[in-house]
């Protein structure tokens, strides 16, 4: 009966212990869709923001030591 007894108590604690674990689980998946829609909403600040410096939209085709460019603006 004890061993019975004691089997329940682990099971009711366990199950109060797993439910416990699924509501932090949701406050983490709450926190990460917050944290998205703000991380979509700066992009499309920023994307905003740099569509306004240069409204013409094109944005360039810059490249990383592009001597051609370099040469042109005379910095080699």
């Amino acid at each position: 009966m004890s061993r019975n007894l004691l089997a329940e108590w682990y099971q009711f604690f366990w199950t109060l212990e797993s439910h416990y674990q699924q509501r932090l689980a949701w406050e983490d998946a709450q926190e990460a869709r917050i944290a998205r829609a703000r991380a979509e909403a700066q992009a499309a600040a920023q994307l905003e923001a740099m569509l306004q410096a240069n409204p013409s939209g094109q944005l360039g085709h810059s490249r990383l030591d592009d001597e051609d460019a370099l040469k042109d603006a005379g910095l080699l």
